[in-house]
């Protein structure tokens, strides 16, 4: 995996340059709309149903920020146009982490959790919180020695390549059947937590 500070002045550190990033509605929307591909301000502000002018703001202040970069400048109708990503890491392995240096981890965590946040709150803003029948929602922190914390990561991966399995199985059965597939966002964090607190009093489970 691969991420880049973006070509802006970065003028935010990168802890700052999350919140900033998702601390405005039309910034959220726009950076979900790159998450699933490359556009210019003008297709950015037909997504967003935004004017362009106040669009072009927002993507002014996600360069500077580095939460966007530009992609390419193609010529349309003699005019320079810009399109704008955003870097896409899905998943960082133990191996790719330990390769890294400091400002390289840092950059992945900004990339990871601003798309995640920005995911999620679109989300919630569109509803679909409330809509989906199966949406899950969970939290907490666990107190646990360094090989509990090497066994969760390891559970915490299982699960993931088990997501990537079904997704393709998914796919084999709406090219059969027809059915268009919908997107459903799934994500998984694990990290030592700022500070060691008692254990959550959970609720007790259930099968």
């Amino acid at each position: 995996m691969s991420t880049s500070a973006g070509e802006g002045d970065r003028g935010r550190g990168f802890q700052e340059a999350v919140s900033y990033a998702i601390g405005h509605r039309i910034r959220v929307e726009i950076l979900t709309a790159l998450h699933e591909r490359s556009a210019s301000a003008v297709e950015l502000a037909r997504i967003v149903h935004q004017p362009l002018s106040t669009v072009t703001h927002h993507i002014g202040e996600l360069l500077k920020a580095g939460s966007i970069r530009i992609e390419r400048t193609e010529k349309v109708r003699s005019v320079n146009q810009h399109f704008y990503c955003v870097d896409h890491p899905l998943y960082v392995s133990d191996e790719e982490l330990a390769e890294m240096t400091e400002e390289e981890r840092l950059e992945s965590s900004r990339v990871i959790l601003q798309a995640l946040m920005a995911e999620a709150m679109a989300s919630f803003w569109a509803g679909k919180l409330d809509e989906d029948p199966r949406v899950f929602l969970s939290w907490a922190w666990f107190n646990v020695d360094a090989r509990g914390r090497g066994e969760i990561a390891d559970e915490q991966l299982r699960s993931w390549r088990r997501i990537r399995q079904i997704e393709r199985e998914a796919g084999e059965r709406c090219a059969k059947s027809g059915e268009t597939p919908f997107s459903v966002m799934v994500s998984s964090l694990g990290f030592e937590r700022s500070r060691t607190a008692p254990r959550l009093p959970f609720p007790p489970e259930s099968d």
